[in-house]
């Protein structure tokens, strides 16, 4: 017979968990059972592999600890797993004994909770345990809870050995009813190569440097999509440029869907054009980009556009109409 115990605390020295599963496990070993534990706090990055270990196990224990609220992160883990990636058939015929000690509030509810959680999964429930132990110290000084402890191993030993049947529960035909989980279209191999996946470091690694190097690569695209983004317009305002002279004025021209407005800095017969920003500037204007495209097409002005109400502008009048003299789209 194999028992397997997963202990879901944190492991601290004075955790009464530690103590009740370990004088269960010297009474199972003394009943030549071979049993072996595992630490999910040891094995956190691999919870998700430890449902395949049940395929080996005739039975096994939860065992937690209450400490503030519930039976713990780990130990939900572990169920989280063996829901989506456990064996389901071979957990239909494994019996589980649920060990749950408090610090505080909350033991028997934890109890109940890992056993509806093991109906849920289609197991079979032992008689379990729970108790309040504020400290550990008072298992030295009253032998008759070590006698509970022995009592209740002795009790999933023989449960185990002779099978014993339990009546059917309402939360496991509740399950069969409505409940659905991802792994029914997957093989339990498959399930199993997911969950080996999931807990391998270096695979999890490499897909994080792909996901990392498909970014870079994205990245460098819209760059050089940007790049390309802002040179629109600028060309346009270069090639119908018709200088004024003694005609000095900054445009600022936030175009919608633009990251940098356009800048225009005239001075005589000298003109700059870039996206960017500017320390001051004569007028400030809003434009929308279809707007813009009518403008620099020759299919409405600056002044006209600003009248009909499809261009906001801030400053001097005066200077938005000369933008109709100095850039001559026709």
């Amino acid at each position: 017979m194999k028992i397997y115990i997963y202990y879901g605390g944190r492991g601290l020295m004075d955790d009464p968990t530690l103590y009740v599963i370990n004088k269960m496990q010297e009474v199972l070993e003394e009943l030549h059972v071979a049993v072996k534990r595992f630490n999910l706090y040891e094995a956190k990055n691999s919870i998700t592999t430890l449902p395949q270990t049940l395929k080996e196990a005739d039975g096994i224990i939860l065992a937690t600890t209450v400490e503030w609220y519930g039976i713990g992160g780990f130990m939900q883990q572990f169920l989280d797993a063996c829901w989506l990636y456990g064996d389901k058939e071979k957990i239909s015929r494994t019996y589980m004994c649920p060990v749950v000690m408090s610090t505080t509030y909350g033991e028997r509810e934890g109890k109940l909770d890992l056993s509806c959680a093991w109906e849920i999964l289609g197991g079979l429930p032992c008689s379990g345990i729970c108790g309040y132990i504020a400290d550990t110290s008072v298992f030295d000084t009253n032998e008759e809870y070590n006698k509970l402890i022995e009592k209740k191993a002795e009790n999933m030993y023989r449960t185990i050995n002779q099978k014993m049947a339990s009546f059917p529960a309402s939360n496991q035909a509740v399950k069969q009813m409505v409940s659905i989980t991802q792994n029914v279209v997957l093989t339990p191999q498959e399930s199993e190569q997911l969950s080996s996946y999931a807990s391998d470091d270096s695979y999890v690694r490499r897909q994080k440097e792909d996901i990392q190097e498909l970014a870079s690569l994205f990245r460098d695209m819209m760059e050089s999509d940007d790049v390309e983004d802002e040179e629109e317009y600028i060309n346009d305002f270069k090639n119908h440029f018709t200088p004024q002279a003694g005609f000095k004025a900054v445009y600022k021209i936030q175009i919608e869907g633009k990251r940098k407005p356009l800048i225009i800095e005239i001075n005589g017969a000298d003109q700059s054009c870039y996206y960017g920003t500017a320390g001051s500037c004569d007028v400030e204007i809003q434009v929308k980009k279809e707007t813009m495209d009518d403008i620099v097409f020759a299919r409405m002005t600056f002044q006209r556009a600003f009248m009909g109400g499809s261009m906001k502008m801030k400053g001097d009048f005066k200077i938005l109409r000369a933008l109709d003299q100095v850039f001559t789209f026709m």
